[in-house]
């Protein structure tokens, strides 16, 4: 059952954090080996943000969860569990949702964070949402933070053109009349493809050591062709299944919010499912991946532009490291 039973969950703020730093394409071919046209063909992105040395995923996630609650006109007293998704946390532990929920003085908060690769955003959403619906809590913060690029080879011109940094935060709530409500979620994951997206060392698998560091083992690995190829078999046709078992068919989505990775596999995406690319949102070409923050700072800036209308609906949907993928469909 895909459908959220109990009580109504809404949508009711939104925010973002973004590093001031820009980096282009161009900037990047002083770097590696690659120019602007070659970026742009393979992934349509021009730009990137990238955190300065005084900035972490913990900072990022602190702004856009105190933009999220003004836009909700919530106080951290309002808020009774944080949920910060990042693949590129301060730290192991600690993790960076006690590391906010301290630093905004939530003090009748929980906290915790939630690591499932690219597709954490909405996982994270989930978790809330459900959390709420069953009636566990009434105000819920959901963050995704990313400074990828500390963890990305310079290097290595197949990952490093792909990544940058930033945060986006979305505050859910209980709905009243006339607020909107999520209908649905479903994840999934196939662990056989666990080997197309990785971090090898720095923990119990592979502790640090001179080894790890000379083989270059601290930094993001990639099999993208392999990635490229499970998201185009998969994702469609986890998506028809997904909308069908939610009652809907693919035309009663109004907008669709992939998770932006890449624009040839949205595009390529969106073209199989007969879907219009007028109704998909994209803003890869300014920010790169941004990880598990790439669907909230999507969000944000669609909700800033007063583009969605009462009763409309919309999916989000992502994958990541796992290969763990998802989606989660809320009506305005």
């Amino acid at each position: 059952m895909t459908l959220f039973q109990g009580i109504p969950v809404c949508i009711k703020g939104t925010g973002i954090a973004l590093p001031e730093r820009i980096m282009t394409n161009d900037d990047l071919s002083r770097m590696v080996e690659t120019n602007d046209q070659w970026i742009r063909e393979r992934t349509g992105i021009a730009e990137r943000r990238i955190a300065s040395p005084d900035e972490r995923t913990s900072v990022f996630a602190e702004r856009a969860a105190r933009s999220a609650l003004h836009d909700a006109g919530m106080t951290p007293d309002d808020v009774d569990m944080i949920i910060v998704a990042t693949n590129s946390p301060d730290m192991l532990f600690p993790g960076v949702a006690p590391t906010i929920q301290g630093a905004l003085g939530a003090t009748r908060a929980g906290a915790f964070d939630l690591q499932s690769g690219c597709t954490g955003g909405v996982y994270a959403l989930t978790v809330g949402v459900s959390g709420i619906s069953c009636g566990l809590w009434e105000n819920v913060l959901v963050v995704g933070s990313e400074t990828i690029s500390r963890l990305v080879d310079w290097t290595d011109r197949n990952t490093c053109v792909l990544f940058g940094d930033g945060a986006g935060a979305v505050v859910l709530s209980r709905s009243r009349v006339g607020d909107g409500r999520f209908l649905s979620a479903e994840l999934r994951s196939d662990g056989t493809k666990s080997d197309y997206l990785t971090l090898p060392a720095g923990l119990a698998l592979h502790p640090a050591s001179h080894e790890t560091v000379d083989k270059r083992m601290h930094y993001v690995t990639m099999k993208g062709n392999d990635v490229f190829k499970f998201v185009n078999r998969v994702i469609p046709v986890f998506l028809e299944e997904y909308c069908e078992s939610s009652g809907l068919v693919l035309d009663d989505i109004d907008w669709w919010f992939f998770h932006q990775a890449n624009r040839r596999i949205i595009e390529r995406t969106a073209a199989r499912l007969g879907i219009p690319i007028e109704k998909v949102v994209i803003n890869i070409e300014h920010y790169g991946n941004t990880s598990a923050a790439s669907l909230f700072i999507a969000l944000n800036e669609f909700l800033e532009e007063k583009r969605l209308q009462k009763a409309q609906k919309v999916l989000f949907t992502a994958f990541g490291a796992g290969m763990t993928y998802g989606g989660i469909i809320y009506e305005a």
